[in-house]
């Protein structure tokens, strides 16, 4: 494998990787597993002249839990590590799945959630999960830090609403409540490597047997993760009969335009919407029932 020339940079603290990266513009690309670079390096689709990895930046890989404010994962906390985490599988076990089905295992121990996000791909796999559950994005730039919602961080196929120098540090996950779950559910042609075909995510809060909040997240289906607000609103105030999440789950059907491309046609990608709807909504009931 030959790669297209660069230069290799690897600052040590988070403020020199954003002065670097702010001054050599768009030259320049960060890197943490780089599992979403390299190939299209090698594929000669892209070829940046320089290339700052992160991974000597301390405090970065950090994967911790908060009561109050939830799940915190660094930029360099990788995929494998999400999915294997008795921490993580305890109090949100939809984001260990979401980590679980991304590519293949090698992958896994290289890429980040945060990477992943970042590359701003259609099918990301994080991407609905995060959606549905409201996460925060931690973000630092040359003069200032900020917090991105996850709603306003997408802006179309590889595009995120970063601005120049700014990179992002963290991702913040709400907790799940005694009464909520949450549900991730990935179609692709197989169980391992392939994109996503689309992502089906959910979280559902229940009281006195009626859902009082909902929020459906779909991936792959647009150029950015969506929500289908119509959807929701089936299941709100609702029993969560059968009948509930059948509406609900052709309500989101009807919320999506997506394209035909190799993996699936346009009419298949909705009809299959409508049938994972379906399987998240009631993988998250299942949940609840369990606790």
């Amino acid at each position: 494998m030959v790669l297209p020339q660069f230069e290799y940079l690897a600052p040590t603290t988070i403020g020199e990787a954003c002065n670097l990266l702010l001054e050599l513009g768009e030259g320049a690309k960060v890197m943490a597993g780089a599992t979403d670079l390299i190939p299209p390096m090698r594929d000669k689709a892209i070829a940046p002249e320089y290339l700052i990895d992160l991974k000597k930046i301390p405090g970065l890989d950090q994967l911790t839990y908060d009561e109050e404010e939830g799940l915190k994962i660094g930029a360099l906390t990788t995929l494998r590590t999400l999915e294997t985490s008795p921490l993580v599988k305890e109090k949100n076990p939809a984001v260990a799945h979401a980590a679980k089905v991304v590519a293949s295992t090698q992958i896994r121990m290289k890429g980040t959630m945060a990477g992943n996000i970042c590359n701003a791909s259609p099918s990301c796999d994080s991407a609905p999960n995060l959606l549905a559950q409201g996460a925060k994005i931690l973000v630092q730039g040359p003069d200032k830090d900020r917090v991105i919602k996850i709603e306003d961080f997408f802006l179309g196929v590889k595009k995120t609403s970063l601005e120049p120098g700014e990179i992002v540090t963290g991702i913040v996950i709400p907790p799940l409540k005694e009464n909520e779950a949450a549900a991730y559910i990935k179609h692709a042609v197989r169980k391992a490597m392939d994109l996503a075909i689309i992502g089906v995510a959910v979280k559902i809060k229940v009281e006195e047997g009626i859902c009082t909040d909902a929020k459906i997240a779909l991936g792959a289906v647009a150029t950015t993760p969506i929500r289908a607000p119509k959807a929701e609103a089936a299941l709100i105030g609702k029993a969560l009969t059968d009948e509930a999440i059948v509406k609900a789950s052709e309500e989101a059907m009807a919320s999506c335009d997506p394209i035909s491309d190799i993996r699936a046609s346009k009419e298949y990608r909705k009809d299959m919407v409508r049938v994972f709807t379906k399987r998240a909504i009631r993988q998250a009931m299942e949940q609840l029932a369990q606790r």
